[in-house]
């Protein structure tokens, strides 16, 4: 079962991820980190940004994006690794050659996938992937029905998704039809799964990742086979879940040592 964290507040949870990743670069300047858009993720990257201004060198890092919309032109501030970029890579220092993202160019598309997966091995994959999950479950854009084993690869997002991604975009219409993103078999892969969830709207797709049954139909389910998985949550994310008071009970009880 998942490692399950209830902190008081988004800011809370992020500050917690980030003091780990911290320490982690820290110990080991080379880390890999798998690091994920939308605004889940935001809280921990503003809150790394911190420690890269008090002195943390992010340089030697790595990362490498979950997704890339396809069919954006260059440049698009929207497009994934327009936000990477702004989000990650200059906040932390990071050096530009060392953070990686999916090539959504239309031109080569059907071999994208297969690039992406050829540069995560050749790296020697992701110590820590960052994780939001969307409310139709899905990890990346790994939508309900994709395949536990599945690589990196193209795939075409639920109108779900699409409205909920819209936010970013001037109109539903601009949102793209299709990404290219990790399977679910490449982000089992990594060394470490930190899933993050803050707000109400999360409640049930984290209750059915954690708890319920692992199936294809809740892609984000696919936790529950990995040996390291850490899950933040905020209490209304939280609150969906059948046992929140043993979590509770074995955040209060966990030795310091272990960490996250």
């Amino acid at each position: 079962m998942p490692e399950v964290l209830v902190l008081d507040s988004k800011e809370d949870g992020a500050a917690l991820v980030a003091g780990h990743i911290a320490a982690l670069v820290r110990e080991h300047p080379s880390t890999t980190l798998g690091v994920a858009t939308g605004s889940t993720p935001l809280p921990v990257y503003s809150a790394l940004g911190e420690h890269a201004s008090g002195g943390l060198d992010f340089s030697r890092a790595s990362a490498f994006a979950l997704d890339e919309y396809v069919g954006l032109p260059d440049g698009h501030p929207e497009s994934y690794r327009a936000v990477i970029d702004r989000e990650v890579t200059q906040r932390l220092g990071m050096d530009p050659e060392h953070v990686h993202v999916p090539d959504g160019s239309a031109i080569g598309i059907e071999t994208a996938g297969d690039r992406y997966e050829r540069a995560l091995i050749a790296h020697g994959g992701v110590d820590v992937q960052l994780l939001g999950i969307g409310s139709t479950g899905h990890l990346g854009f790994n939508e309900p029905g994709s395949s536990f084993a599945s690589l990196t690869r193209v795939k075409t997002l639920t109108e779900q998704t699409r409205r909920d991604n819209a936010r970013f975009f001037s109109s539903l219409d601009e949102v793209p039809m299709h990404c290219v993103t990790q399977g679910l078999g490449t982000i089992l892969r990594a060394r470490h799964l930190v899933l993050l969830a803050f707000g109400e709207g999360k409640a049930d797709a984290v209750a059915a990742a954690v708890e319920g049954p692992v199936s294809s139909s809740m892609p984000g389910s696919a936790i529950q086979l990995h040996p390291h998985v850490t899950v933040v949550l905020d209490p209304a994310a939280a609150s969906a879940l059948q046992h929140g008071d043993y979590y509770r009970w074995a955040q209060d009880n966990k030795p310091d040592w272990q960490g996250i």
